[in-house]
């Protein structure tokens, strides 16, 4: 195996680790008993904190250049309306259904990442992404609009929309910028936005709810979400996004443990067709 083949190899194990630190928000978002938007002010308050420390430790610079604030600043905002669609949809579903929703964001940027970077349009990004919808399909089979599961289903594909549209906006940046500096200035829009929820909302539980809460913020976000914005200076934001699919694996099978959710059958089918978009796209990318 050449250094360039390692190399490539290291990225794709730290991206599959990046997702596993992630895929904790979903039991996470089920288990915090206390309102999203209030959740997600102390997520990112915390997080802040702590990647601010971490930022200063390493003496990374927090200058941003005047042409580049605009595009941190909503870069924020649409990571906030993520992280807030995906909560409510977990609330309003289970860890499978709230996850696997959130992953029409590959399809999504797959479309998006042409039209904002300029690259070239590859079909089997199409033909990958197909495959993960009909996963999620075997998943989520019953999307009937009388229930709660298909408002879920609907605030999860809302969620990648934003998500996937962030992604590309930072895709652009994270060649100039340290990816913690990125993701704490994003983590600084988002708590400034979300503050007046603490006064608004019910916050009383925060003291029992705080070690998830910490967890939350350091493992799935100050590591997780730092080191997938590291993860798209190695590949293109279509492929982190295509491998990242196997984030609700992952989360399946924390909420199996932590939580008690078995998947149905058809759940288990759903995920292998992941899982199998995942390994295709990987051994694509290693080529």
């Amino acid at each position: 195996m050449t250094d360039t083949h390692k190399t490539h190899f290291r990225g794709i194990l730290e991206l599959n680790l990046a997702m596993l630190f992630i895929s904790t928000s979903g039991v996470l978002g089920r288990y915090i008993d206390m309102p999203v938007p209030v959740i997600i002010t102390f997520r990112a308050i915390l997080a802040g904190c702590i990647l601010f420390l971490y930022c200063k430790w390493k003496k990374i610079s927090f200058r941003i250049e005047s042409k580049d604030r605009v595009s941190v600043v909503i870069g924020g905002v649409l990571m906030g309306l993520h992280w807030v669609t995906y909560f409510y949809s977990l609330k309003m579903s289970n860890v499978a259904i709230g996850m696997l929703s959130l992953f029409t964001y590959p399809v999504i940027t797959s479309f998006l990442e042409p039209l904002i970077l300029k690259v070239k349009f590859q079909k089997m990004h199409l033909v990958l992404g197909a495959l993960v919808l009909v996963g999620i399909y075997f998943l989520v089979p019953d999307f009937s609009l009388e229930n709660s599961y298909a408002k879920a289903v609907a605030m999860g594909v809302f969620s990648a929309f934003c998500y996937a549209l962030r992604n590309l906006i930072m895709k652009k940046k994270v060649s100039a910028y340290n990816g913690s500096i990125l993701m704490w200035y994003q983590l600084v829009v988002m708590a400034i936005v979300l503050l007046p929820s603490i006064f608004i909302m019910d916050s009383s539980g925060i003291i029992s709810q705080l070690p998830a809460i910490l967890v939350l913020a350091l493992l799935t976000t100050a590591v997780g979400h730092t080191m997938f914005l590291y993860s798209l200076k190695r590949f293109s934001a279509t492929t982190a996004s295509i491998i990242g699919s196997v984030q609700p694996v992952y989360g399946i099978i924390l909420g199996m443990i932590f939580l008690k959710e078995f998947p149905a059958f058809s759940t288990i089918i759903g995920g292998i067709l992941i899982l199998t978009s995942v390994v295709i796209e990987s051994i694509r990318s290693y080529r």
